[in-house]
């Protein structure tokens, strides 16, 4: 096997049986393509092979295809040759492929690997003396990252040490030897190797002393608060950038900050306070925020302590940090709110960022007073609801909750739905934006907002009967105007002619003819026949909950979805049960279930249904309000999603909780 006008990846590939070996996209008759491709002269082709390589290979990990174990030799064959341009690649997906086989359940692990990588270890280990220091940093990842005990390894790695001087490789060294004098048994070298890494703490150069107290705090996790001066040295010294150049981090000061922040667990502001002091780089006081960003998110408590540094960086001379620092103060919303007036500030500041998106500062601080429900924030949202350009998102973006703080503004619309006490001053923005939008995601976003303000907007119902005319937009008005609950005699007839017409939509016409008329007929009708041919969803469910005894004669259906595999119509259907018929022996247990994660500190969407519905049913709902007597004053965020929408969930379900408890006591 040869690349084109490459270098051979040896005869003995062309003996293996390809096509009868699997991996993640099926067959792995493509490999010794993708192989000949990574030895070919083309740096940029190869390239392209090497990431084909590792998707087909690894993907996202979770077992380790039969494929890999038989490419594991060629890979490190072509990993050793000088003239192969995609080395480094090469041996990333090495080091990919050994540390999952370290993680994954033997069910999952190819039965060829571990002879694979036994016969592997060898050459690797000799890639520690290879002349360029580049492939000595890959070869020490690959070896911190396999499973193989610390007495296979450990000699290699000291000899290295010993003789390396590339300060790159040097700190790549010390997090490979901490991973590898935990791995049992050590051998001989075990002892030595942990009194090197003891002694490195106190090292003259800043980043020796920070790898060695990440190589040592897995198994010594106080260590880091201990040494927490030598971590905010090395964090916060131009040197950090030299970890830019390792295998394993390969990330400049934002990068490793987030890095070393993974060993200061629970809610001590401590390391976050240490970083946010003052320094003369920019991506030095932006990376301080994101760390704040990302203890706030998590934690209530650090809120105190950090607010001050947060508005002290509001008058940064930097853009990017003066947004995260107001976009911040947006997250912890009325938490906040003393800092309204530093927020106001900002709100002609015109730098944007330099992002897609061209968020500006000025626009967070309005975000930030929203959340405050500051009117100083609406004259800007009136001439953005108007049509002026702003970098509020066109539509929702939402993230999973992990450690990191994703800084963005939410859309337009999601802000206008959190300013119902406002809706005076922005209803004449919106009912005009109403007859000129030509989007319709824009129109159904807008008549949202609407409904979420309900009775507030009433003024936009003469707008929305023009809409409901229409056969492109009719959808957006009937949502708006069940939200009001207003609509007069052409919103009934109207609606009751979308009903009779059927289609797709047909349930929607039902509930808002029953929202605009107070008629449950043709509701009933439509959700009952849903939920008789096991077609409805909860959405639905909560539209039957609202008919409440109406529904009645739907009780045994909805008893039975009371034990629904999926939570969200467990849930809907336990409600509409009880608004029905009052029935709270077999309600409150479904939605007590759902809502036992609380008060265990987890967060799913749909509890906040239960908890309201719980609420709702007042004393009955006793056991579930003992069971969550304590989450209200719990410091761990309750929340899902990351961002701003982490924030608010948060203060979301602690006031239902709050609301709960009350009504449990009533």
């Amino acid at each position: 096997m040869r690349g084109e006008g490459g270098v051979g990846v040896g005869m003995e590939a062309e003996a293996v049986d390809w096509a009868g070996l699997r991996h993640h996209y099926g067959s792995a008759e493509d490999v010794p393509r993708l192989l000949r491709r990574c030895a070919g002269p083309d740096p940029d082709d190869a390239d392209d092979a090497s990431f084909e390589l590792l998707n087909v290979l690894f993907h996202q990990g979770g077992w380790i295809c039969s494929a890999a174990s038989a490419a594991l030799p060629f890979v490190l064959s072509l990993a050793a040759t000088p003239q192969v341009p995609s080395r480094l690649a090469l041996l990333e997906l090495v080091a990919m492929l050994a540390g999952e086989a370290g993680r994954v359940e033997e069910r999952f692990l190819d039965p060829g690997w571990a002879p694979a990588w036994r016969r592997a270890l060898p050459e690797v280990l000799r890639l520690l003396e290879n002349p360029e220091p580049e492939i000595r940093r890959a070869a020490a990842d690959v070896l911190g990252a396999c499973g193989s005990p610390g007495e296979a390894v450990l000699p290699g790695l000291l000899r290295c040490w010993e003789a390396e001087t590339d300060p790159a490789t040097r700190l790549e060294l010390v997090l490979s030897l901490g991973h590898a004098v935990r791995r049992a048994p050590a051998g001989a070298h075990g002892t030595g190797a942990s009194a090197l890494l003891r002694g490195l703490l106190d090292a003259p150069q800043p980043q020796l002393r920070l790898a060695a107290v990440h190589a040592l705090a897995p198994a010594d996790p106080c260590l880091p608060a201990r040494r927490l001066d030598d971590v905010l040295e090395a964090l916060r010294d131009p040197g950090v950038e030299s970890w830019r150049h390792t295998s394993s981090v390969r990330t400049g000061v934002l990068g490793v900050h987030h890095w070393t922040s993974g060993l200061f667990d629970g809610p001590d502001p401590a390391f976050t306070l240490g970083v946010l002091a003052d320094h003369h780089d920019d991506e030095q006081r932006v990376a301080a925020l994101a760390q704040a960003g990302g203890l706030l998110s998590r934690w209530r408590s650090p809120a105190a302590p950090l607010l001050p540094r947060l508005v002290g960086r509001l008058d940064d001379p930097a853009a990017e940090v003066r947004f995260r620092a107001v976009e911040l103060l947006a997250c912890l919303g009325r938490t906040a709110a003393a800092h309204a007036d530093d927020a106001a500030a900002l709100l002609t500041d015109g730098a944007t960022r330099a992002t897609r998106g061209r968020e500006g500062v000025g626009e967070a601080a309005v975000w930030a007073l929203a959340r405050m429900n500051d009117p100083r924030c609406l004259p800007s949202l009136v001439e953005f609801v108007a049509g002026a350009r702003s970098g509020f998102a066109s539509y929702s973006v939402h993230s999973a909750a992990d450690e990191r703080h994703p800084v963005r503004l939410p859309s337009l619309s999601e802000v206008l739905h959190r300013l119902p006490d406002h809706a005076g001053t922005l209803l004449p923005a919106v009912r005009d934006r109403l007859g000129t939008v030509t989007d319709d995601r824009l129109l159904h976003r807008l008549c949202g907002v609407l409904a979420e303000w309900g009775p507030a907007a009433e003024q936009a119902v003469p707008r929305l009967l023009g809409l409901l005319e229409d056969d492109r937009t009719w959808t957006a008005a009937a949502t708006a105007l069940a939200g009001i609950g207003r609509g007069g005699t052409e919103a009934r007839s109207v609606l009751l002619s979308r009903v009779r017409a059927g289609g797709p939509h047909e349930g929607l016409a039902a509930w808002a003819y029953w929202r605009v008329c107070g008629d449950p007929g043709p509701a009933l009708e439509v959700l009952g026949r849903g939920l008789a041919e096991q077609r409805i969803r909860h959405p639905e469910l909560r539209r039957l909950a609202a008919l409440g005894a109406h529904a009645a004669p739907h009780a045994d259906l909805l008893r039975a979805m009371t034990a629904d595999a999926d939570p969200w119509p467990r849930v809907e259907a336990a409600h509409a049960l009880w608004a029905a018929t009052g029935d709270t022996e077999t309600t409150v247990p479904v939605l007590t279930a759902v809502v036992r994660g609380l008060a265990e500190g987890r967060y799913l969407p749909v509890m906040l249904p239960a908890v309201r519905h719980l609420a709702r049913i007042g004393p009955p709902a006793r056991p579930a309000a003992v069971l969550l007597r304590d989450v209200p004053a719990g410091d761990r965020r309750l929340r899902s999603s990351g961002g701003w929408e982490g924030f608010t969930q948060d203060e979301t379900i602690r006031s239902a909780v709050r609301e709960l408890l009350d009504a449990a006591s009533a």
